[in-house]
């Protein structure tokens, strides 16, 4: 496949190139879980209820998801910045920690959440019917922890050697796997959410062995060698663990706090309206999830841009690379925003058709997505700080927006004004308003002067 010139193509060129292959592999990554609710809101006689308590196992995903993007997302800025000084030794020993880092932490996840799932979903709010679907959805899943982990952990650091037509087609091969896998396990065997599961992880399976096979060939100029004789201590294993770690810990937070956000939804829409409002958060989460994928993978093919010219003291791409993708992002949710208020019944309709659902989701999905267009600011601030390696701003900026904001909003509006429900989704589109904002701001703020103050030393 060929590869990106990073510091040397048209920065539109450069972004097209790297972001379009990520766009199509995140769409794909979605119908993992996606695909799942769409068939297991169609199980006669139980679909509605069988889609909410799935949607009781979405905070331990998110989780999963969270591990991932630390190792992934905290080293690859970190290595996009080694190849741009040409260190390709450095550059490969982070690479090879991050791997390290995702083997690990996935199998301790599985081990741990095959022990504690029941007591986490009864703490998520799961009531007696809705473990019934839950609980052996959640322990399946679990199975392809690690399978997911090292497949969407490695993907950037193939994206970042200018090969993300790679990172696509390992994710097409599961997603079309799982699309076909889905209906069989599900309708053909009968086997309902339990088949939606099996079918995930095996999907899971042949994407982890194509991102395998890349990751270990000599094709990758930098790739994952196996682990020598360290001098029999441990940590010797880990090099620059910390530094993946600390850069990661702002997308890890973000999961985190998604998870937490998503556990404090549910108690609270369980409290003012029942489990027919967890089905609503369900669906409005996934076409959260579908519409959030284009921009995020905008900002995330900006990002190894940013990263390498910003190490090969290319101080103008970096700041013009900000600037497209700020405008991109932009143009992108305002139109997205348009089609939300204009036929949000083609959105929800993906994930249920009850009529009665539909007229609960439709107020509930324009009061949740009021606000997105100032998802490009949140996007466009947090994306640079990561890509830059100012992990402290990256931090504070997504404990500010969901642990500041979204979480305490969620139990708080519902009591005022008598808006019960409606408060749940609201507090996303005043957290975008405000947190968007700041994060912006202060990104012009603190890196513009820097980078022109480079420009004026080139």
């Amino acid at each position: 496949m060929k590869q990106v010139d990073f510091e040397n193509g048209s920065i539109v060129h450069n972004i097209a190139q790297t972001a379009f292959p990520m766009l199509v592999a995140q769409m794909l990554s979605l119908l993992y879980s996606i695909v799942d609710r769409i068939y297991i809101g169609r199980i006669p006689g139980e679909g509605t209820s069988a889609l909410g308590a799935v949607g009781l196992c979405f905070p331990i995903i998110i989780l999963i998801t969270a591990f991932t993007n630390m190792y992934g997302m905290g080293g690859s800025p970190l290595f996009s910045m080694e190849l741009g000084r040409g260190d390709k030794k450095k550059a490969e020993i982070l690479m090879n920690t991050s791997f390290r880092l995702l083997c690990v932490t996935g199998v301790a996840i599985l081990v741990a959440g095959e022990v504690f799932a029941r007591p986490l979903l009864q703490l998520f709010g799961a009531s007696q019917g809705a473990m019934a679907y839950a609980l052996p959805y959640l322990r399946i899943y679990l199975a392809g922890t690690l399978f997911s982990m090292i497949t969407t952990g490695m993907n950037p650091f193939i994206n970042a050697q200018g090969f993300p037509g790679i990172g696509m087609m390992s994710v097409v091969i599961g997603a079309v796997s799982n699309l076909i896998l889905d209906p069989i396990f599900i309708f053909t065997l009968g086997l309902g959410v339990k088949g939606a599961a099996i079918a995930t992880v095996i999907s899971q399976g042949f994407s982890m062995a194509l991102t395998g096979y890349y990751i270990l060939s000599p094709r990758l100029a930098c790739r994952v060698r196996m682990p020598g004789k360290e001098n029999g201590k441990i940590w010797k294993y880990f090099p620059f663990a910390k530094d993946i770690m600390g850069l990661g810990t702002a997308p890890f937070i973000m999961q985190c706090t998604n998870s937490l956000v998503q556990i404090a939804c549910n108690s609270v829409l369980m409290r003012f309206g029942g489990e027919i409002y967890v089905s609503v958060m369900t669906i409005v989460s996934s076409v959260r999830q579908i519409l959030d994928t284009p921009v995020g993978a905008i900002a995330e093919g900006a990002s190894p841009i940013i990263s390498y010219n910003y190490g090969a003291k290319k101080a103008g791409n970096v700041r013009k690379t900000i600037q497209i993708m700020t405008a991109i992002a932009g143009a992108y949710t305002l139109i997205t925003w348009l089609f939300v208020r204009w036929r949000p019944e083609l959105f929800i309709s993906i994930f249920n058709t009850d009529e009665a659902l539909l007229t609960d989701a439709v107020p509930a999905l324009h009061l949740y997505f009021y606000a997105f267009i100032f998802q490009t600011f949140q996007y466009s601030g947090q994306t640079t700080f990561k890509a830059l390696n100012k992990k402290n701003q990256a931090v504070f900026f997504s404990v500010f927006r969901k642990v500041v904001m979204v979480i305490p909003l969620t139990y708080l509006l519902p009591h005022l004004w008598g808006l019960g429900t409606d408060g749940v989704f609201m507090a996303e589109p005043v957290s975008n308003f405000v947190g968007g904002t700041a994060c912006f701001i202060t990104m012009l703020l603190t890196v513009v002067p820097e980078l022109r103050s480079f420009e004026k030393i080139e």
